[in-house]
């Protein structure tokens, strides 16, 4: 296994000065299955004031337990020393660590075999626990027993299906079993932390092991309305799953990005609130995408995703459905409806929507947004207006020409852009001054 000079470079020093040191956790799994690791973190018998001591840059990052980053070149590795955890009385904090001279001891705290590897050129790989075989073998299998490892941090049950998306991995059956029963203690574990491991999920290869967390319990405590999706049929000549089965369906035909897997994860969420079945039997949801909006906003909050996620997503969810007669004139009114920031994410927003539905008509509607897509590049070529400030003339140069600031000159400049959005050439300076002239 080839490790950075920096990480050789710390580790030998340590090594130098008589104390034990390694590599540790996932940068050694992920070196071994051959990704590139993210962070190198290193552990050590030496003690956090025995490493400042040896290195002239470090910061105390977490010293409490045991953590000082080594600064090299700009660059932070946490080196940590071998600890024993105490009782853990919160579900994710020990009361106290002991430190240890042991690596073993520390290993055994740690959360899936995977995770409980540790290298050194001189000492060799460090596996106690089989993480090499189960790397092999493709499952998450935590160390110990597992009801003790979930007892000590409720998040290492959501944590668990988080690598097996990452990974492709299967969870153990023991290790499934023990999220099973202690899944309702997932509601100790705050809102961020559990926001950033779904994050990891639904941007993975698997964003599907939603369906992972579903049926191990894990989601009806922290997000209970995908629960409520995948337990709502869709009796609808365009779709053959469930509302749930389709999202799930859906999170895999999206890029595997932030704002996208979370528009799929959340565009159908208002369904269950809006069925109405007709004389036919037919099951309609009309105005979920409005209330779907209003929904996820809430939804996204509550698990403290940033306004700028919040904004793009409700936004998508709101248009994911809405389908303009195909003209240039009502392409170019839905691009200033939608956003046209929103461009191109809501093409892939509505083939994924298609794709994930039944064959009923699935070809017309993909031809469809072909043709909905084309209208859109055809309008950005020709550079035509479809926003205000993409308007030949400003509120300054009304103000120029003799208005007063106030509400009329906001009503000039939107029946100029409306004028414009007809008729895009239109939009000359001097033209729509002229226009303007005439409306004072």
């Amino acid at each position: 296994m080839e490790i950075p000079s920096h990480v050789s470079t710390i580790i030998q020093k340590l090594n130098d000065h008589g104390y034990e040191a390694y590599a540790v956790g996932g940068c050694v799994r992920d070196a071994l299955l051959h990704r590139v690791p993210q962070d190198w973190d290193i552990t050590t018998s030496a003690k956090p004031q025995e490493v400042k001591a040896l290195f002239s840059h470090t910061i105390d990052t977490g010293i409490q337990h045991g953590t000082v980053t080594v600064m090299l070149d700009h660059v932070g590795y946490e080196v940590t020393t071998y600890r024993i955890d105490g009782e853990y009385q919160d579900s994710r904090h020990p009361k106290e660590v002991t430190f240890t001279g042991d690596l073993l001891e520390d290993l055994k705290r740690r959360d899936f075999t995977i995770n409980a590897m540790a290298y050194s050129d001189e000492g060799g790989l460090v596996d106690a626990f089989q993480g090499q075989e189960d790397l092999k073998k493709g499952i998450i299998r935590c160390v110990g027993d597992p009801m003790e490892r979930f007892k000590e941090d409720a998040l290492r049950m959501l944590r668990a299906v988080r690598f097996s998306a990452q990974l492709g991995f299967e969870i153990e059956e023991r290790t499934a079993e023990a999220i099973r029963r202690l899944a309702p203690t997932i509601g100790k574990v705050s809102a961020e932390r559990i926001q950033v491991e779904l994050t990891k999920m639904l941007t993975s290869n698997h964003p599907e092991a939603i369906g992972t967390a579903y049926e191990l319990g894990l989601t009806a405590v922290f997000l209970p309305e995908f629960d409520v999706m995948m337990e709502t049929p869709q009796n609808n000549h365009h779709h053959c799953y469930s509302v749930g089965e389709h999202t799930i369906r859906s999170l895999r035909e999206v890029s595997n990005d932030k704002v996208l897997r979370l528009t799929m994860l959340l565009h159908d969420v208002a369904k269950p609130l809006t069925i109405t079945t007709d004389e036919e039997g037919q099951d309609h949801y009309y105005g979920h995408p409005e209330l779907g909006a209003t929904k996820a906003k809430e939804i996204l909050k509550r698990l403290k995703w940033d306004n700028d996620t919040i904004d793009r997503v409700t936004r998508l969810i709101r248009y994911h459905d809405d389908r303009p007669p195909l003209s240039e004139k009502n392409v170019r009114r839905a691009m200033n409806r939608v956003g046209l920031e929103q461009f191109p994410g809501l093409f892939e927003v509505k083939r994924a929507d298609v794709l994930a539905q039944g064959e009923y008509k699935r070809q017309e509607k993909l031809s469809y947004i072909d043709e909905y897509q084309k209208y859109y590049e055809q309008i950005l070529e020709k550079n035509q207006c479809v926003s205000l400030k993409n308007l030949a003339v400003n509120g300054k140069d009304l103000i120029d020409l003799g208005m007063k600031p106030g509400k009329e000159l906001g009503e000039v400049l939107q029946r100029l852009f409306e004028l414009v959005l007809e008729n895009p050439q239109e939009n000359t300076r001097e033209n729509l001054l002229e226009k303007a002239h005439k409306m004072k």
